[in-house]
Order: C-alpha cells, then sequence, then structure tokens
C-alpha cells in the first residue's frame, strides 16, 4: 500500500498541473485577441504563420535557405449559426502537425478572425452548436502520439473559447465521435487505439456542458452513441479543396448549386529556420495542378 503522504502528494501535483493548463489557456487566450482581422476579399485568405524558430526546431524541422519547409492548412469541420461560421482544422508540414486552428466570422463570412490561440502539435476535426450560445469543437494532440484528447468550449456564442481536457494528462487517443443533445448533456467515444489493454473504444458522458466527463464503458467494438442523430454533419454546409487544389472553399447550398462563403490557402508559408525569413508562396496560376497534399502525417 502506498503512503497517504504519497497519495496527497499526487493529488496536489494533479491539481497543480490543472491550473498551470488553465493559466496557461488564459494567457493564450489573451493572445488570441490582438489575432489580426482576416478580410474576405473574394480571393482565397491566407492565415497568418510566423514561422517562429522554436516551432520548427521542436518539430524536428531543418529548414534550410535552399530548402525551405512549407507549411500547409488543413479544414476538417465547419459548422453555422445565422451570421456565425465557424471553421475548424490544423497546421501541419509534410510529416508534423504543428497546431489547431480554430477560425470564426461573425458576419458571414465577410470577415474571419482566431478566438483562441494556436495549440502546439493539436489538431481540431469536429464542430457542433446546439444553440446561438453553446457550441464545442474537438480535438487532440496529435504529435508524436495521438494523446490528450480535448474540448474547446464555448458558453456566449464564440466570444470565449476554453479548453477542456477529457482525461488525465498523457491520457492516449483521439475523440471518434461526440454530440450533445442539451447545453449540458453530451456523449463521447475515444479511440484509444488497437493496442489499448482496456479495450479500443472508451464511452464517456458529460452533465456539466463538456467541462468534465465520466466514464461509461469500454468496447472492442465502435459502440454508437444513444441520443446523436445518423450524421452529425450539416448538409447544408461543407468543406472541400478547390479545382485547382490551392485552397479550402467553404461552401453553403442554395437550391441545387453550392455558394462560397470564403476560401483559405492551403500553402501558408515557407519556413527558414536560420534565417528566419517568411517567404510567401506563389500566388495561384491558371495551372490546374493540384498541390499535392502531404500525407501521412502523425
Amino acid at each position: 500500500m502506498r503512503p497517504r503522504l504519497y497519495s496527497v502528494a499526487c493529488a496536489l501535483m494533479r491539481a497543480v498541473s490543472r491550473l498551470i493548463s488553465t493559466l496557461g489557456f488564459a494567457f493564450a487566450f489573451l493572445s488570441a485577441q490582438d489575432s489580426p482581422v482576416l478580410v474576405n476579399t473574394g480571393e482565397p485568405i491566407r492565415i497568418p504563420y510566423a514561422c517562429a524558430e522554436d516551432d520548427l526546431q521542436w518539430a524536428g524541422m531543418s529548414c534550410s535557405g535552399d530548402e525551405p519547409c512549407p507549411i500547409y492548412l488543413e479544414l476538417n469541420a465547419v459548422v453555422p449559426g445565422g451570421k456565425k461560421i465557424v471553421v475548424a482544422g490544423d497546421l501541419h508540414s509534410s510529416s508534423v502537425t504543428m497546431g489547431s486552428v480554430l477560425l470564426q466570422s461573425d458576419d458571414s463570412g465577410a470577415t474571419w478572425r482566431e478566438p483562441t490561440s494556436r495549440f502546439r502539435g493539436s489538431a481540431l476535426d469536429q464542430l457542433q452548436f446546439y444553440n446561438q450560445q453553446s457550441g464545442w469543437a474537438a480535438g487532440e494532440t496529435q504529435y508524436p502520439l495521438p494523446r490528450d484528447p480535448f474540448f474547446l468550449l464555448t458558453t456566449d456564442g464564440g466570444s470565449s473559447w476554453r479548453q477542456r481536457l477529457v482525461g488525465e494528462e498523457g491520457f492516449p487517443g483521439s475523440i471518434q465521435r461526440f454530440w450533445f443533445d442539451s447545453p449540458q448533456h453530451g456523449e463521447l467515444i475515444i479511440d484509444a487505439g488497437k493496442t489499448s489493454e482496456s479495450g479500443r473504444y472508451l464511452s464517456y458522458e458529460s452533465e456539466t456542458g463538456g467541462e468534465s466527463w465520466s466514464l461509461l464503458g469500454k468496447s472492442g467494438q465502435l459502440p454508437k452513441l444513444r441520443h446523436a442523430p445518423p450524421s452529425g454533419d450539416d448538409s447544408d454546409w461543407r468543406v472541400r479543396p478547390s479545382k485547382d487544389g490551392k485552397a479550402f472553399q467553404i461552401e453553403q447550398r442554395n437550391g441545387d448549386q453550392w455558394k462560397s462563403a470564403a476560401s483559405f490557402l492551403i500553402e501558408v508559408a515557407n519556413c527558414r529556420v536560420h534565417s528566419g525569413e517568411l517567404k510567401e508562396p506563389e500566388p495561384p496560376v491558371d495551372d490546374p495542378a493540384p498541390v499535392p497534399k502531404p500525407k501521412p502525417r502523425k
């Protein structure tokens, strides 16, 4: 049996870790308020990427002047809400996920901003808004392996977002699917991987709007969410690559047609570690050859 003092120390360390995480997000949120407003002129929008040397070195990228490292945007999900549009994705190199990206427009796509900071090594791939106020973006740290599944929560219509981990820090796995059938009640399935000893799929439930989660069960087969519709996607909105493969289109269905709300360049930067120089990619031309989507990524 472990000494009682040991258990108390472990509990204290977990509490300190949660506090640091909360404070870290608070500082990140403040920096997010300084993110530039991106104006939709009808041309593909380039989101900013600073090519910070410590980020590139963290990713193990050697980007010399002769061989700069391209950084790509990937958009995975879109949800509307009146004039609001929220898009989730990530930035990555050819082999490493660099950080999560959340893009938000409050004026039907005329302008865009990042309402929360990017989380290093993480990606966002699912979104849901239950009503005009309550919304969730789901993701996980993807580098070097999928772990620390988390949510970004908003209860004020996207004016602010806060991060909440599903389990303890270092918990392996990724979010397979989630669904909230009220602002407070939600269900979640975690894919813990084929080698998980307790069963590959873990089912969770939240009664706190995603602030905390309780484990319901474990299974070797993919379970179903009890209260979720067959598909949580909005059939009237979609994200797809442009015909030339150089941008992601955010589109809304208009009868039998699809209308573009905005588009974002896929290649956002070419980075050089030593010079710190940011080289803008060449502007789009009429060449229809698509930019290959770098895969695989960790």
